[in-house]
């Protein structure tokens, strides 16, 4: 079972796609954790000032529970005007 990860920005250029199919390990996953796995995988992750995450098109918070075939959108801090 995955999740399904899109990223945007400069998180799209860390990773080097722009989606990623994240298996879901046996025990319970939630958006905190996961923030700290794919820290862990891509280190640069951890130079950028913010990153939001939104599962299934809602903005969520570390605590959120991830199941199988969520949707997990990394936005990473965006600037302009």
């Amino acid at each position: 079972m995955h999740i399904h990860i899109l990223n945007f920005g400069i998180v799209k250029d860390i990773f080097g796609t722009r989606e990623i199919q994240f298996p879901l390990p046996n025990t319970p996953l939630t958006v905190g954790a996961l923030r700290q796995q794919l820290m862990a995988q891509q280190p640069a992750l951890q130079q950028l000032i913010s990153l939001a995450i939104a599962v299934n098109g809602a903005y969520a918070h570390d605590e959120t529970p991830l199941r199988a075939g969520d949707e997990v959108v990394l936005i990473p801090p965006v600037s302009g005007g």
